[in-house]
C-alpha cells in the first residue's frame, strides 16, 4: 500500500501538456538537425517506398549508395518491374536480407501491372502489397500522401518509451499496438510526414540506443527515462534472439577460366543467389575430414582458406574455401552433372548475383 501511495497520481492535464511540448520540441529540433537525404526532397511514393525498403535493417550510410544506384538504374516503378530478378539481386548484392529485394521486385510488378504504375493512397491498401508492413505503409502514406499514420520502428519504440515511460516489452507483439496508439495520438495531423521523419531522426541522432545525448536534449526536463535514470533500461526488451552456428565448406572447382557454381534454392539464406558446391556441417571439420570430399586423383588441390566468419541476424556462418583444379574437361563436365552445378566463365561469374561472402572471396582470388 505504501508503494501505491508514493506513486504520483495520473494527471491528464499534465500528460496533454507534455505531449504538446514533445511535439513542438520535436518539430523544432528537426528543423535544425534533420539529415539531408535525397528521398526527403520528393513526395514521389516510388522513391519513398524504395528508400524505406532499402533502409530496413540497414544504416543510412550503408543504404544510401544502393538507393542512388537503384534510382539511376530504375527511375520509375515500371523500370524496376521490367528488370530481370537476377539483375535486381545483383544490384542488391552486399546489402543482405535478400528477401527484401525479391519482395521489392514482386511489389514493383504488382504496382506496374495491376495498379497501372500508381501506388495506393491509403495505409490499408498499401499494406496489401508484398513486402510492405505497417511501418513502411505508414511512412509512404504520411510522407507521400499526407495521411496521418504514425510510423513505429526501433527508433520510435526507444523515443516514446523513454520520454513517456512506456514500459511494455517491445519483444511482445502486443506492445506494437500500445506504441502505435501513442504515436498516433501525438502525430501532427497537418504535417504527418514531417512528424514521422522527425521522430525517426530524433531516435537515430539524439536518443540513441547507447549514450543518448541527454545533456543537450530538448525533452530532458519532462523525459521519464532521464528523470528516473532509466535510459539504459528503456525500451524494455526481454526476448533474446537465438543465434545458431553453421559451418560451410565451399569447394571451388575450376577448369581453365571456368568455375562450377549453383543457384541457391528456397527456404534458406541467399535464395536466388549463386555460390559454390557446399558441404555443410553442424560442427567444425578437420582438414582431413573436408578434404575427403575430393575423393579422386583427377583433382588438384590448389588452396584452402583460413576460416571466415560471416554474421547474420540469427546465424553465424563459419566458412572455409577449398580451391580445386579439375585436370580433364570430361571430369569437369561429369562433376557438374553429378553435383548439379553449372559452368560459368569468369566474366559471367562477375555478373551473377552472389552473397557478399562469395563476392569477397572471388574478388580476392580471381578478379
Amino acid at each position: 500500500m505504501e508503494n501505491q501511495r508514493s506513486k504520483p497520481p495520473h494527471n491528464p492535464i499534465k500528460a496533454t501538456l507534455d505531449s504538446e511540448i514533445f511535439v513542438n520540441q520535436l518539430i523544432s529540433w528537426y528543423g535544425h538537425q534533420k539529415r539531408d537525404l535525397p528521398w526527403r526532397q520528393t513526395n514521389d511514393p516510388y522513391k519513398i517506398w524504395l528508400s524505406e525498403i532499402i533502409l530496413q535493417q540497414t544504416r543510412v550510410k550503408q543504404g544510401m549508395p544502393y538507393y542512388l544506384k537503384f534510382i539511376e538504374q530504375y527511375p520509375t516503378v515500371k523500370d524496376l518491374a521490367n528488370a530481370p530478378e537476377s539483375e535486381v539481386l545483383r544490384l542488391w548484392q552486399g546489402l543482405g536480407y535478400y528477401s527484401r529485394a525479391r519482395n521489392l521486385h514482386s511489389c514493383a510488378k504488382t504496382v506496374s501491372s495491376e495498379l497501372k504504375g500508381v501506388f495506393p493512397l491509403k495505409f490499408d491498401a498499401l499494406l496489401k502489397l508484398k513486402g510492405i508492413g505497417r511501418y513502411t505503409a505508414a511512412a509512404i502514406a504520411s510522407i507521400a500522401f499526407n495521411e496521418p499514420n504514425a510510423v513505429v520502428d526501433g527508433n520510435v519504440f526507444r523515443v516514446l518509451s523513454r520520454v513517456f515511460g512506456i514500459e511494455n516489452d517491445i519483444s511482445d507483439s502486443k506492445s506494437l499496438k500500445v506504441f502505435e496508439t501513442k504515436a498516433n495520438t501525438l502525430i501532427d495531423k497537418k504535417a504527418p510526414g514531417e512528424f514521422n521523419q522527425a521522430i525517426m531522426d530524433f531516435g537515430a541522432i539524439q536518443c540513441t540506443p547507447k549514450s543518448p545525448a541527454c545533456a543537450i536534449c530538448p525533452m530532458s526536463h519532462f523525459c521519464f527515462a532521464f528523470n528516473t535514470s532509466k535510459q539504459g533500461q528503456l525500451p524494455v526488451k526481454t526476448k533474446k534472439v537465438k543465434v545458431r552456428n553453421r559451418y560451410f565448406y565451399y569447394f571451388i572447382y575450376e577448369h581453365g577460366d571456368k568455375l562450377l557454381m549453383k543457384e541457391r534454392g528456397p527456404k534458406d539464406v541467399w535464395q536466388g543467389l549463386y555460390d559454390f558446391n557446399l558441404l555443410e556441417s553442424q560442427s567444425p571439420l578437420s582438414e582431413e575430414d573436408f578434404l575427403k570430399e575430393l575423393g579422386t586423383k583427377e583433382l588438384t588441390l590448389l588452396d584452402f582458406s583460413e576460416e571466415v566468419k560471416h554474421i547474420l541476424t540469427h546465424q553465424r556462418i563459419f566458412t572455409r574455401f577449398i580451391r580445386v583444379r579439375v585436370n580433364e574437361l570430361g571430369n569437369f563436365i561429369a562433376l557438374s552433372k553429378s553435383k548439379n552445378l553449372e559452368a560459368f566463365e569468369l566474366a559471367e561469374v562477375q555478373e551473377l548475383p552472389k552473397p557478399i561472402l562469395i563476392q569477397n572471396y572471388l574478388q580476392k582470388e580471381f578478379f
